[in-house]
């Protein structure tokens, strides 16, 4: 289990520093595209040096209307 947990950590790192090659942290995060296009990134870990680059939209979520 050692290995397992070793091979995770090693590849969410590579993912982290993925995200902070492609500027993902430049700025604030101010809204749910770029948070959760991190945490893509972060996810992809290696794949994104071989081309994967993920993005994510979040335009198309439906949040209900307040009541008047």
């Amino acid at each position: 289990m050692k290995i397992g947990s070793l091979v995770v950590l090693v590849w969410l790192l590579i993912g982290l520093f993925a995200a902070y090659q492609r500027d993902d942290f430049n700025g604030k995060i101010d809204n749910c595209n770029k948070a959760v296009t991190i945490g893509a990134t972060v996810v992809a870990g290696p794949l994104n040096y071989v081309g994967i680059n993920p993005k994510v939209s979040c335009d198309k979520v439906k949040v209900p209307e307040p009541s008047k």
